[in-house]
């Protein structure tokens, strides 16, 4: 039987990544007019061990992996997130044809729900384009808080193999989350598993407050991980 592919939480830790998953810079390439619009592949990591330790403290000088920073650091490391399912929470925008879910908690700041008229005006348009540009939108938020769905209650989901993503974000020039892909599931340090999604980013900046996922705090605080920009 074939392993289970899984992200550990620590207590006070860093993740521990069990599996072969690999992990790629995603670098956000900002439109013509500077919104958001696409990924371009970076760097890849490989990891010298199974499990696999990822920083989660924002100290590490081994990023993406850690470096026992988080023991020689006042950090909080604590889980403040929910459990439940994150549609629960989510505020739904009914459109023509779609209906736009929204989670604001779990905003990770990639911006991509910015461009070309914004995706809670485009949802209530109902025009092929518009629709289009919402669907596309939305599978771009890497953090999963935006989620859009046929009329039926469909979900409209890319198709995202497992893998971990390192999300660099040159137009504000910091760093972001790790964009955890493809349905991996993250089990809490106290044992428990969140829902599992199938876009998700969990914080590496150690300052977000809805631990252990991405509240894009790394941009106020303009977390940088040292390890520059390098595109394929």
């Amino acid at each position: 039987m074939e392993k289970e592919t899984y992200i550990k939480v620590t207590d006070g830790g860093p993740y521990l990544v069990f599996g072969e998953v690999g992990a790629i810079q995603k670098i956000i390439v900002s439109d013509e007019e500077g919104a958001s619009w696409n990924y371009e592949d970076g760097k890849k990591f490989a990891a010298s061990e199974n499990p696999a330790a990822l920083c989660r403290c924002g100290h590490s000088r081994n990023a993406p992996f850690c470096d026992g920073s988080h023991e020689r650091t006042e950090w909080d490391g604590q889980e403040t997130a929910s459990f439940k399912p994150i549609k629960e929470e989510a505020e739904a925008f009914d459109g023509p044809n779609l209906t736009l879910w929204d989670n604001e908690r779990y905003c990770a700041y990639a911006r991509f729900c910015d461009a070309r008229g914004r995706i809670w005006n485009l949802v209530m348009e109902g025009t092929p384009e518009a629709d289009e540009l919402c669907i596309r939108e939305a599978a771009h938020c890497c953090a999963g808080r935006l989620m859009v769905e046929t009329k039926d209650g469909q979900p409209l989901e890319p198709k995202l193999e497992k893998s971990i993503g390192v999300v660099e974000d040159p137009q504000l020039g910091c760093s972001g989350p790790l964009w955890v892909r493809g349905g991996i599931r993250v089990e809490s340090a106290g044992g428990r598993s969140y829902e599992v999604r199938n876009r998700q980013t969990l914080c590496r900046c150690g300052q977000s407050s809805n631990k252990p996922f991405c509240d894009g705090s790394h941009a106020s605080v303009m977390y940088n991980d040292g390890i520059g920009i390098s595109r394929e």
